[in-house]
């Protein structure tokens, strides 16, 4: 497990750290706030995943590591990742008095504003986001949206990991 928390925590923080920036930096950072930016960051910070992975098969394994053993070792590591990403979510949210809904719809209105949405779109557009309003209010709604936002991305890179892993000849084991 040591493996699990090492490279879990690593990839969790580098990821909640690189978009919190961005919301730090607010709207005028662009493209920090894409869809598409996030889930690239979480892709490379989930990279550790291969990394633990890798060092499991060298360092436990002896160099040699079958399929679900290294698959296991990656779903281990982007749970630890998941749950780093909640809680500092979390933290981040009761730090900000849970003002990020509010700020995120409003963003979302005017958006559709400038864009050119009529008076009645933006009107049912506010009414759908209130739904959502409720719903992440609701904290075990919240906690379980914000883990599915980045497990789904460290469920594939452990499947990639452990496929390429499995192969003691891909990138082998450096005798000390």
């Amino acid at each position: 497990m040591k493996y699990a928390l090492v490279y879990g925590l690593l990839s969790g923080l580098v990821t909640i750290a690189i978009i919190m920036t961005g919301l730090l930096l607010g709207p005028e950072a662009g493209f920090t706030h894409s869809l598409w930016f996030g889930y690239l960051v979480m892709l490379v910070a989930l990279s550790f995943i291969f990394v633990g992975v890798k060092r499991y098969r060298d360092v436990e394994r002896g160099g040699v590591v079958k399929f679900l053993p290294a698959f296991g070792m990656g779903l281990a590591i982007a749970a630890v990742a998941g749950l780093a990403y909640v809680v500092v979510w979390e933290t981040y949210l009761a730090s900000t008095g849970y003002r990020f809904m509010d700020e995120y719809i409003a963003a979302a209105l005017r958006r559709s504003a400038a864009e050119g949405a009529s008076a009645a779109a933006i009107a049912q557009q506010a009414a759908d986001w209130e739904s959502m309003r409720e719903s992440y209010s609701n904290p075990l709604f919240r906690i379980s949206i914000t883990f599915l936002e980045i497990f789904p991305v460290g469920l594939l890179v452990a499947l990639v990991s452990a496929a390429l892993l499995r192969n003691p000849k891909l990138l082998p084991a450096v005798a000390r």
